[in-house]
């Protein structure tokens, strides 16, 4: 009897590790899904000021698939980090950049500077 208990006990635990390691591998395959296109580590501070009219914009847009810096879109690398070259005019600027991903969803930053 002991022997047909403990198989038992093997075979359930086999087939519910069997079904966590299914959810465990569609949560990590959805995780774009999920998470969704986020703007990070932008180079800007919102309300600083700028002593030169040229600024290099660098940043990073994980998952997004375009990308755009104040309505002109820019390219994107594999990896979601973005470089870009900007021109400011003298006075109030605002920076804007959107981030799209394939799912529709989109995440949008504007940045105020003074020149």
């Amino acid at each position: 009897m002991e022997k047909t208990l403990s198989k038992k006990t093997i075979k359930i635990i086999g087939f519910v590790l069997f079904f966590i390691l299914i959810i465990v591998y569609a949560i990590v395959g959805s995780k774009d899904l999920i998470w969704g296109v986020k703007i990070k580590n932008v180079n800007l501070v919102d309300g600083s000021t700028a002593t030169s009219s040229i600024i290099k914009l660098t940043g990073d847009a994980r998952n997004a698939i375009k990308l755009t810096l104040n309505g002109r879109e820019i390219s994107v690398d594999q990896n979601g980090n973005f470089s870009e070259t900007i021109a400011l005019l003298p006075g109030y600027n605002i920076i804007n950049i959107k981030a799209e991903d394939k799912f529709g969803d989109i995440d949008e930053k504007n940045y105020k500077l003074m020149y």
